[in-house]
């Protein structure tokens, strides 16, 4: 071997173990220095079991990397590994450029106590406020390649009470260059509570705050807004999943400059007393949107649909079940909604749609098809000495061509009423002046027993039998009311007195004498008139018919016993009696 062969391996060789024994002593003493100097620099002591540098090629990578709450031995920050890789040869032109940047199972805890939260001494600390520094020439920073893989984030707020948290987050990211302005974002996390995923991305232009979104929600556990929900009940229960496939462009500053489009559905809705007592609740509401967007007074959606919702609203001696959930006049919504320390997610929801709403009718909106499916409204009056209650089911609704540049838009309303009868509705509208419309209705078969919580409470009489029919037909235009409403009620007869206390009294029978025809029947036309303001009742036909029935009933009185007598016998012949604990039926 040539001497000059010898020299190269000698210094080959002494090179690899400065090589060597650089990085061997320099990963020991990162870790030191770290750990010696975290609390003067951070304000939190910060540990790991063990650092890797590379110094020559700008290899970094911290192990089991534990970031501690300030002044606290609890845990803020964690990860299985960081590592990053630092271009060397770009720090000569101050150029700091990081081209490699992961965090391997990240976990982090967000607390939240009113207006503090634990990550504000951080910023403290890295905000310069020295407002005096001379200016310095601009240093060029850039991360790319960013990845968090598998990580866990919680959310503890202390107040309302919220304790929420999102596992296997995984972002990807192309990362910022100092010369560029946007920044894309790929995402995907899992609910922590319940189920569901949603995956995306998302890109900032970090000078002008615009942004892009693109998201992909399947079945997404919404117990995060049941939570929110507990700070403004006195009780309850909520439950919901999130669908979507929904696209956005907007601005961060610019709430309103937004356009969006896409599917948004929520399924599986339930809120009330408690998990087996619904006040409200639906299988499936889906909005298709084609776009909106409030700025450019745009309101394009092609379907609205909700599927067998149910609506349950119940009066007490003292307040409803609305009011007893939510405070007298929703005090408990009102107090939320003003204390400004305090972060109410539902209560942010409702703003920012009555934001990206309030441009709604003044723009150029058109919904292709509306509908509602098999819906149930219920309705119990407990208020009284006995229970009233009325539902409307199965209630559909349906609407095609909600389009504002349209004459007229139609709307339909069909249902069935609980105990007994039906209901059919009609409208007509002009989508550019709500107060030019045709309204037609028709009330049919309805029992008039059902309303005897009512007349025993105030006349102590109730109605054994009768049959309600109302018909009407409005046409309102410029807010002026031209209507006809018939009421027809079908042989009424009033039942005996009820014993009852706390029931007003009102001679009925005299009552019906004046009101009643021959035929036993009621029947009335009331036009309504005047402007939707002050709509004015025209009760010509009552007045006429209540004087005719003084003059002309007492002649007809004996006749008029005679029938009902007849009546009555023939109804004792045509009923019949089974008692209790017979194998037959009595004729009479």
């Amino acid at each position: 071997m040539s001497k000059l062969q010898k020299v190269l391996k000698i210094s080959i060789i002494t090179i690899i173990l400065l090589v060597v024994l650089v990085i061997a002593f320099i990963s020991p003493l990162t870790k030191y220095l770290v750990e010696k100097f975290d609390k003067k620099y951070t304000g939190r002591e910060i540990t790991m079991d063990w650092a890797y540098l590379n110094p020559f090629t700008g290899y970094l990578h911290f192990s089991n990397l534990k970031i501690y709450e300030f002044e606290s031995d609890s845990i803020f920050f964690s990860a299985n590994g960081l590592s990053a890789n630092f271009e060397i040869f770009k720090l000569l032109s101050k150029n700091y450029e990081i081209s490699d940047f992961t965090i391997d199972r990240p976990q982090a805890i967000i607390f939240q106590n009113q207006e503090y939260f634990n990550f504000n001494d951080l910023i403290s600390i890295f905000s310069s406020n020295d407002t005096t520094a001379k200016k310095k020439e601009p240093v060029h920073f850039s991360i790319l390649n960013i990845k968090i893989i598998n990580g866990l984030f919680s959310y503890r707020e202390i107040v309302t009470p919220i304790n929420y948290f999102i596992k296997n987050v995984n972002i990807e990211s192309a990362g910022f260059r100092w010369d560029a302005d946007t920044i894309p974002i790929q995402f995907s996390f899992l609910s922590g509570i319940g189920s569901g995923d949603i995956k995306g991305n998302f890109t900032l232009n970090s000078k002008t705050n615009d942004y892009r979104l693109a998201v992909l929600v399947h079945q997404f556990d919404l117990n995060i807004v049941g939570q929110y929900i507990k700070d403004l009940a006195n009780y309850g229960t909520f439950k919901a999943f999130l669908d979507a496939d929904f696209k956005s462009d907007g601005n961060l500053i610019e709430r309103d400059n937004v356009t969006s489009s896409g599917l948004v559905s929520i399924s599986d809705f339930h809120f009330g007393k408690d998990s087996l007592n619904d006040f409200a609740a639906f299988d499936n509401l889906t909005v298709c949107i084609h776009e909106v967007s409030p700025k450019k007074f745009i309101y394009f959606f092609d379907s609205i649909s909700l599927k067998h919702p149910f609506l349950k609203y119940e009066k007490y001696d003292y307040l409803d079940n609305v009011q007893t959930m939510f405070g007298k006049n929703g005090v408990n919504v009102t107090a939320a909604n003003t204390d400004g320390a305090k972060f109410n997610l539902v209560i942010e929801i409702v703003k920012y749609l009555r934001t990206i709403s309030k441009n709604l009718l003044r723009s150029n909106f058109k919904i292709n098809r509306m509908a509602i499916y098999d819906g149930e409204i219920k309705y119990n009056d407990y208020a009284m000495g006995e229970k009233f209650s009325i539902a409307l089911n199965p209630f559909t609704f349906t609407a095609d061509s909600v389009d504002k540049t349209h004459e007229r838009v139609y709307f339909n309303v069909a249902s069935g009423i609980k105990p007994y009868g039906s209901l059919v509705l009609g409208l007509s509208i002009n989508p550019k002046d709500s107060s030019d419309f045709d309204l037609k209705y028709n009330f049919q078969k309805l029992p008039v027993s059902m309303f005897n919580p009512y007349l025993i409470k105030y006349t102590a009489f109730p109605l054994d039998r009768g049959t309600i029919e109302i018909k009407g037909l409005w046409k309102v235009r410029n807010g002026q009311i031209v209507s006809t409403n018939h009421l027809v009620i079908i042989d009424p007869r009033v039942g005996e007195k009820s014993r009852n206390k706390f029931a007003s009294w009102l001679p009925l029978n005299l009552a019906m004498f004046f009101v009643k025809e021959r035929g036993n029947v009621i029947d009335y036309d009331v036009p309504i008139t005047g402007n939707l303001n002050n709509p004015k009742f025209i009760l010509r036909d009552v007045i006429v018919d209540a004087l005719k029935n003084i003059f002309v009933k007492p002649l007809t009185t004996p006749y008029r016993f005679e029938v009902r007598n007849t009546e009555t016998e023939i109804e004792n012949w045509l009923s019949l009696k089974w008692e209790m604990r017979r194998n037959y039926l009595n004729s009479r």
